[in-house]
């Protein structure tokens, strides 16, 4: 099956539809095989297909390999007892162990000053154990635009759109920015409602060139960067825009400046958007627990390598992690939070937490019963919260 024929069920269920499932259950990986799931019912997969697939997306979609080199960036251990640390929202307040078990966690990695604090892993993970990584993926992406910026394929995040993706010149795209795409904040008209039969999420084709000649035909709606609107399809322009720029898959280009040169310890891979096709910009990459940590580390370092060499524009990890002025919520494709943390988030789950403030890094697989609830998010931001606060006083 293409990963393009599940992308917009995905992205529903992102938006609060729930997946009615039991807690998913320790799976021995000797046996993962006996229980992958159909693709077509990706997101509606059994506990035991849960744990299973999502360690093993290579075997289940078309991918493409992100090559490590063996040179691992060293990650020392300064242990520290966290399971008593509480995590309060304002509707629960449960101990992370209690969220460890609650939440369905496969894996949690807690990095101080460049040092392991917590490791941790369930359902039986491993540290060697890939898991995806679902919206995760999108603040990768950010990141590859600034290395794109800096090593001179993209001129800055002001040019239009239509420059790098001719087939929307005419469109309202000649309007939009790669900022404003980055920010969800285009201006062009877009309807998200999965209810809506004749909505754009339910309307849209998600093959390339068939979207590029779907959204040409829309009309503006606001001035770019006036008005945040959760645009699926955007997700997917950056991703080709991004190709189109480098001339290059996105896979390789992650490896070359990022993977390689920064010292993640094991391969991983992106899935593609159809069999041969190119990586979608939103979804997914599986990794280890220890190269999302360390994915976290390269952001907290501002896209700077062990010995200096900047791979980012100076200032491009403050300037992508900045309130925007459609919504302060959001910067250019990460989650902000408070006191200048920011976040990579996907469903059911999954997250990279940056704490420039007390140093901390905190990663996260899981296979939550959920792929997006409010009080689930709520207690994830806590968690990183609570954590990076114990770990800073």
């Amino acid at each position: 099956m293409k990963f393009s024929c599940f992308l917009a069920v995905l992205l529903a269920v992102s938006t609060g539809t729930t997946n009615v499932l039991a807690k998913a259950p320790h799976v021995n990986p000797a046996s993962d095989p006996d229980h992958f799931g159909p693709p077509d019912k990706f997101l509606f997969w059994t506990p035991e297909q849960q744990v299973a697939g999502y360690r093993n997306i290579d075997k289940i979609f078309p991918t493409r390999a992100i090559i490590a080199d063996g040179t691992a960036l060293e990650l020392p251990k300064a242990l520290v007892d966290l399971g008593d640390v509480p995590i309060q929202t304002e509707n629960s307040a449960i101990t992370l162990d209690e969220y460890f078990v609650q939440q369905n966690v496969a894996g949690l990695l807690v990095i101080k000053d460049g040092k392991i604090a917590y490791e941790r892993y369930g359902l039986g993970n491993s540290r060697d154990s890939r898991w995806i990584s679902f919206s995760v993926t999108k603040s990768v992406v950010s990141m590859l635009v600034g290395a794109a910026i800096h090593d001179g394929y993209i001129d800055s995040v002001d040019e239009m759109v239509s420059d790098y993706l001719p087939r929307l010149k005419g469109s309202p795209y000649d309007q939009s920015t790669i900022r404003n795409i980055m920010q969800m904040a285009s201006g062009v008209e877009w309807n998200e409602d999965y209810a809506d039969p004749a909505s754009d999420i339910n309307s849209a084709s998600w093959q390339t060139v068939a979207l590029y000649d779907y959204l040409g035909r829309k009309q503006r709606e606001a001035t770019p960067g006036s008005e945040f609107n959760y645009n699926t399809a955007e997700t997917n322009l950056v991703g080709t825009l991004l190709r189109s720029a480098i001339g290059n898959n996105l896979s390789t280009y992650l490896a070359e400046k990022i993977w390689r040169p920064f010292g993640m310890e094991d391969n991983a891979y992106w899935t593609l958007t159809e069999s041969g096709g190119g990586e979608f910009g939103g979804c997914c990459i599986n990794a280890t627990l220890r190269d999302y940590g360390r994915l976290g580390l390269f952001a907290l370092a501002e896209g700077r390598l062990a010995d200096g060499t900047a791979i980012l524009p100076d200032g491009w990890m403050k300037e992508s992690t900045k309130p925007s002025t459609a919504y302060p919520g959001y910067g250019y494709l990460w989650w902000l939070g408070d006191a200048g943390a920011y976040r990579a988030i996907g469903i059911f789950g999954q997250g990279i937490c940056v704490h420039p403030e007390q140093n901390v890094v905190v990663a996260l697989h899981s296979a939550r019963t959920v792929a997006s609830s409010d009080e689930d998010w709520a207690l994830q931001s806590a968690l990183c919260s609570a954590v990076a606060n114990a770990l800073g006083e």
